[in-house]
């Protein structure tokens, strides 16, 4: 057979709910008039009401109270912000883990870890992860290294002017960076790397951004940058664009892998056998012999990196404490390590690409800021040790899965805690 078995039962599945003159229509191009929405940028309780009033009969007051409620609408304008055309928000289950300890370089205590998240089991087996680790000394940390990067792309007519643009950008690069951090006060331009592919140039900004997660911050910064390029560069230039899609912004990339493009951190735990044993139920060789198996899994698939699951802790921190939960997509790669030391279990994970704030972005949301508050890292200072949080609290989840699946516990655990209830 020559059409794979799941295209003919899709096909079978269409064919049986639609005729083929009806489809015809269904798919047709369609031309009636429809009242768009007007983009409402400063949101207040007069817009929220008009935007509700408009969805009539596919959503009931209970609808509308659960996302509009009282909390939320006795100060709309507060999210302006960070949303626009507001209609209310979204409450997110959130759970707690810990006291997790981590003894980094800077965070540094006993964190209690909140959580958001729709999945049954996951906090649970966080939680897991973390008494853990806790029991064994706490899990040590330490960013490795920060910057966060935009690739603006320049089009020039050949290779030759794209080496004399280079070499007009390294010449000028005392001005550019001047240009660039004169737009915050706390990003600076750490470097420029220029990647030549024949007539196309792309500049590899690369910034530290404070304790803000500074995706803004870096795009405005490069901005300034590009336009001073374009007004003073001798060499012609036929278009530039602030990204060259090359950065990896929203999306897994080996440059991610291998460069970052947020916060790097690396966090371990050495787990005595004991509590391999006693708190997750199974041996240190049954953890290292299914580790040798998921990591030839994570190569035969083709993974950035090899691990469990980043994204599982990534997003529910994320969600918890104001980030940019797309962000997900790039910070969820790296590498899990698990290796003998001598009866105990070393486990570690190393992270290139955290992409976390601890001001700015959601931060300042009034749950989010709870989430913040919780954790003890608000506010100015306090950026760096949330990365290493949010990498100790991926370790964990690294932690527990392994040795659910290494004992056979994985699928009851998610029964027991999900599908049973």
């Amino acid at each position: 057979m020559t059409i794979p078995s799941h295209v003919i039962e899709m096909l079978q599945k269409i064919r049986s709910r639609f005729q083929t003159a009806p489809l015809k229509a269904r798919l047709l191009p369609k031309g009636e008039a429809f009242a768009t929405l007007r983009t409402v940028r400063r949101a207040s309780t007069a817009s929220v009401a008009k935007y509700w009033d408009r969805f009539g009969a596919t959503t009931t007051p209970e609808d509308h109270d659960a996302m509009a409620d009282p909390l939320t609408m006795a100060a709309p304008d507060r999210f302006s912000a960070n949303i626009e055309n507001f209609i209310g928000t979204v409450k997110v289950p959130v759970g707690i883990i810990g006291p997790l300890r981590i003894n980094g370089l800077n965070a540094h205590g006993d964190y209690h870890v909140p959580m958001a998240t729709t999945e049954a089991a996951l906090v649970a087996s966080y939680a897991r992860g973390a008494y853990a680790a806790s029991k064994s000394g706490g899990i040590s940390t330490a960013l490795l290294y920060e910057g966060v990067i935009r690739t603006p792309a320049f089009v020039l007519d050949g290779l030759l002017d794209a080496g004399m643009f280079v070499e007009w950008v390294v010449q000028e690069i005392t001005a550019l960076k001047a240009v660039a951090e004169g737009t915050t006060g706390h990003g600076k331009l750490v470097s420029v790397e220029p990647v030549i592919d024949n007539n196309v140039v792309f500049l590899i900004c690369r910034y530290s951004t404070g304790d803000a997660a500074g995706q803004n911050m870096v795009t405005i910064a490069t901005n300034a940058l590009c336009e001073d390029i374009a007004a003073r560069c001798p060499i012609a230039l036929k278009a530039w664009y602030i990204e060259g899609n090359f950065s990896g912004d929203k999306k897994a990339s080996f440059l991610g892998l291998v460069t970052g493009r947020g916060r790097k951190v690396s966090a371990s735990v050495t787990l005595t056998a004991d509590v391999v044993q006693k708190t997750l139920g199974t041996t240190v060789q049954a953890m290292l012999e299914y580790g040798q198996v998921a990591n030839l899994g994570a190569h035969l698939s083709g993974q950035l990196g090899a691990q469990a699951h980043f994204a599982n802790g990534l997003a529910a921190l994320y969600i918890a404490t104001g980030q940019d939960a797309a962000c997900v997509a790039e910070s969820a790669i790296g590498i899990t390590r698990m290796e003998a030391r001598g009866e105990d279990l070393f486990c570690s994970v190393t992270m290139p690409n955290i992409l976390v704030g601890s001001v700015g972005g959601g931060t300042s949301l009034p749950s989010q800021s709870a989430g913040l508050n919780i954790l003890g890292l608000k506010g100015p200072g306090k950026g760096a040790a949330l990365a290493e949080v949010a990498a100790a609290t991926c370790l964990c989840g690294e932690i527990s899965i392994v040795a659910a699946i290494a004992a056979g516990h994985f699928t009851r655990a998610h029964e027991q805690l999900a599908r049973q209830r």
